[in-house]
């Protein structure tokens, strides 16, 4: 009986008409192939989108910083925001983890770093994403909270500049982001320095946070969707190649 419930309520959500206003939903800036802010596309961006659509809802995209989707989450401004997770700090109703980003921390290869676990991390001056103080986990905000040379930035392509131009030891970021960005800084530091990479963190997983339990029931209904119908492995298909 309960199995037969679940289908009837699974079916009656996905049956829903698009919402009278547009879905207004936070991402943060321009982040490929995560997001393509000004071509309204990129691997998240299209399955957040196929998951509210199949949902039911219109999606109105806005853009901003990390740090300030959270302030207008947390004021009501926003129905929901993309990219955060249960360590934000912020209230909401979390959606299942719908993607997941492969953090790493680099360095110019001719530093010669030996970085083999988190606290090797001390006595380098390190920059990463906004809020990755929360959402790397516990032992990473421990690291960070009184580090002296930390910083997290609102545009993910000043990581390049820093780390190519030696005004930082190390990043930390998704190597998908931080490559696609060397494109923008090739004609302001030298991208021809290899990387070492450090693969200290777990993926990180990301999930929707939403104001309203319902939205948030919803959309976990229209991911489930997209992925038994083939739709989401599709889209990542397209984005393979970053």
């Amino acid at each position: 009986m309960s199995r037969l419930l679940h289908a009837l309520a699974l079916i009656w959500l996905l049956a829903l008409p698009a919402m009278a206003d547009p879905f207004r939903i936070g991402f943060g800036t321009n982040k490929p192939p995560y997001v393509f802010e000004a071509e309204r596309r990129g691997l998240e961006y299209e399955l957040v989108e196929a998951a509210l659509r199949k949902a039911g809802f219109e999606m109105d995209a806005y853009f901003a910083p990390m740090e300030r989707l959270h302030l207008m989450l947390a004021r009501g401004e926003l129905d929901c925001i993309t990219t955060t997770n249960e360590l934000s700090g912020v209230a909401a109703y979390y959606s299942d983890v719908y993607i997941y980003y492969h953090n790493a921390a680099a360095a110019l290869a001719s530093r010669h770093l030996q970085i083999h676990s988190l606290d090797d991390l001390r006595p380098y001056s390190i920059s990463a994403f906004q809020r990755a103080r929360f959402l790397l986990g516990p032992e990473y905000a421990a690291l960070v909270n009184n580090h002296p040379n930390y910083r997290e930035e609102a545009q993910q392509v000043t990581r390049n500049r820093l780390l190519y131009s030696g005004r930082i030891d190390v990043i930390i970021g998704d190597p998908k982001v931080i490559r696609y960005f060397n494109r923008d800084v090739l004609d302001q530091v030298d991208i021809s320095q290899p990387l070492t990479w450090y693969l200290l963190f777990p993926p990180t997983g990301y999930q929707i946070g939403f104001r309203f339990q319902t939205q948030r029931d919803q959309f976990n209904l229209g991911l489930a969707a997209i992925r038994r119908s083939g739709e989401y492995e599709a889209i990542e298909r397209k984005y393979a190649d970053y």
